[in-house]
């Protein structure tokens, strides 16, 4: 595999087009699903089989790598979805794109949304000032793309805005 394979992105029309319900579900994804209920709405969508990491006999992440998602559980119940920046599924909130694009820009339209006054649409910064919609239940994170960094958002339930920066393990928050 060449150098510009490893970083290729995939355009929009050949991933698969999800919308997110904030706090509710990712596409097919609902927060609270089970490894095997998460296997299962997939089936359709992917040939890809989910591999898991486990802590004692507790499933703690499912990975699709080809298709492009991280998945975390807390207590068997999904609790985090990672889309990859190069190659996960587009998802989709209030028409906007969230996935392999420019972060300055969508963190603009954060932004934008905060000063209009929607309800709920608290801008808020993580570590390393990575942004975050405390009304979508997403950050902002980045992955790297040859040279560029393109936006890798994280998806949350309700839950986690208590605490956000520990609600999930450390290692889904670093640069890939």
């Amino acid at each position: 595999m060449g150098m510009y394979e490893w970083w290729k992105v995939l355009p929009d029309d050949e991933r698969r087009q999800w919308a997110l319900d904030p706090f509710v579900s990712v596409g097919p994804l609902r927060f609270g699903m089970g490894p095997g209920e998460v296997s299962e709405a997939l089936s359709g969508v992917t040939a890809e089989s989910q591999r898991h990491k486990h802590r004692g006999s507790a499933v703690v992440e499912g990975v699709y790598r080809e298709f492009g998602l991280k998945l975390c559980y807390r207590e068997e119940r999904l609790s985090g979805v990672v889309v990859d920046a190069l190659c996960g599924p587009q998802v989709f909130a209030e028409g906007v794109a969230l996935v392999g694009r420019v972060p300055s820009v969508l963190e603009r339209w954060m932004a934008d949304r905060a000063e209009a006054g929607e309800p709920y649409a608290e801008l808020t910064y993580m570590d390393a000032g990575v942004p975050g919609s405390d009304a979508l239940g997403v950050v902002i994170d980045v992955q790297r793309a040859g040279d560029h960094l393109l936006t890798r958002p994280v998806f949350v339930p309700f839950e986690a805005m208590d605490d956000l920066s520990h609600f999930l393990p450390g290692d889904v928050w670093s640069v890939c």
